[in-house]
């Protein structure tokens, strides 16, 4: 796997189909499907469901339905010609007409909406300059995300939702009840409360407001009114796996990374859940549970990495601490923790890295 020479394009001949239309968004959209089947395949992740784990009432086989039923709606949004929160309501509609699991992603549709939505006005951005520079359509042309892009992909995703209006907020909560989400209600606006479409309309709040208005205690809100932040931190990780596990001496971003190597994109997922979690209180935890629950959750995530990244293990290594990592998956599972909205974070991250190129 070598992200900085892998360029991937729509087809053989070029970027439109017979009919003349992008097939930009289709890729776009593949790359939102396989986070998503990434995401729920690797194993072990403590808490969450995988291949080798199950809940009662949502398996595996769930999450894996619900990521193939999506794609109308992905490609959709990555051609920007519907709203976020009309996306956001469909992609729950389609979701939970294939599965019978409930909610499996309703946080990271939250988060692939707005980034499909800049990616696909970053390809479109692309082609016009193509188109000025007088290639034509016969040409083999791909479409993939340098290093230096991905800030500027999060900040048109982050223009994207603070353009939202009203109807997004109202279309935001019909998608929620249509589905059994775990969140906190937004204090002035309670998410049960089915006058409270009304009230948004009478103030006319947008989705983005009720996402300020929840950013101290839910990761997901927090993502929108921060730039997306940990989803990109989510993708550099997996990449500077990725290429440390190549034995290369610098990582895709610049940053030399010698104890942070892996054998595989399963690894490097996991990684970087543990990472992520280890820095970040998981607020689906927090919600179900305690702030010290989380809190617990996190620090345990980070003393299993601290003792493998100090230790001065290479790429053939990472499977030491796999006891470690079974041990805390085990540990949760039977108490029913699983950290949501990290994985939520981890496929926005893994979509990152594959639009940047990221083949395994």
């Amino acid at each position: 796997m070598n992200p900085s020479n892998t360029t991937f394009s729509c087809n053989a001949f070029g970027p439109t189909g017979s009919g003349g239309e992008s097939l930009i968004p289709s890729l776009i959209a593949r790359c939102a499907q396989l986070a998503m089947l990434l995401e729920v395949s690797a194993s072990p992740k403590p808490g969450n469901v995988d291949r080798e784990h199950n809940y009662p009432d949502t398996c595996f086989e769930h999450f894996v339905a619900s990521s193939v039923a999506v794609y109308p709606v992905l490609e959709l949004a990555a051609r920007s010609t519907e709203k976020i929160g009309s996306l956001l309501r469909n992609a729950v509609y389609e979701s939970s007409a294939w599965q019978r699991g409930g909610n499996t992603h309703f946080g990271a549709f939250l988060l692939l909406i707005p980034l499909a939505m800049a990616a696909g006005e970053f390809s479109r951005d692309q082609q016009e300059q193509r188109q000025q520079k007088e290639q034509t359509c016969c040409e083999k042309v791909g479409f993939r995300l340098e290093a230096g892009d991905f800030e500027g992909l999060v900040s048109r995703a982050y223009a994207f939702v603070r353009a939202t209006d009203c109807e997004d907020a109202v279309e935001f909560y019909r998608a929620f009840g249509h589905v059994g989400v775990r969140v906190n209600s937004v204090d002035e606006f309670d998410l049960k409360d089915p006058e409270s479409t009304a009230d948004l309309r009478s103030q006319d709040i947008t989705l983005y407001a009720l996402m300020e208005i929840a950013r101290d205690y839910d990761l997901i809100a927090n993502e929108w009114t921060t730039g997306f932040v940990r989803c990109l931190e989510g993708a550099k990780s997996i990449l500077e796996f990725m290429q440390a596990r190549n034995c290369e001496a610098e990582a895709l971003t610049g940053g030399s990374v010698p104890t942070c190597s892996g054998t595989g994109i399963n690894e490097a997922v996991v990684y970087t859940f543990l990472k992520l979690l280890s820095k970040h209180r998981d607020t689906f935890i927090q919600t179900k549970f305690d702030i010290e629950t989380a809190d617990y959750v996190s620090f345990r995530a980070g003393e299993i990495l601290s003792g493998w990244e100090t230790s001065g293990k290479t790429a053939q290594d990472f499977a030491s601490i796999l006891p470690q990592i079974q041990e805390f998956d085990s540990e949760l599972l039977v108490k029913k923790i699983n950290p949501g909205s990290t994985a939520d974070i981890i496929i926005a991250g893994l979509f990152i890295a594959l639009l940047g190129g990221l083949r395994f």
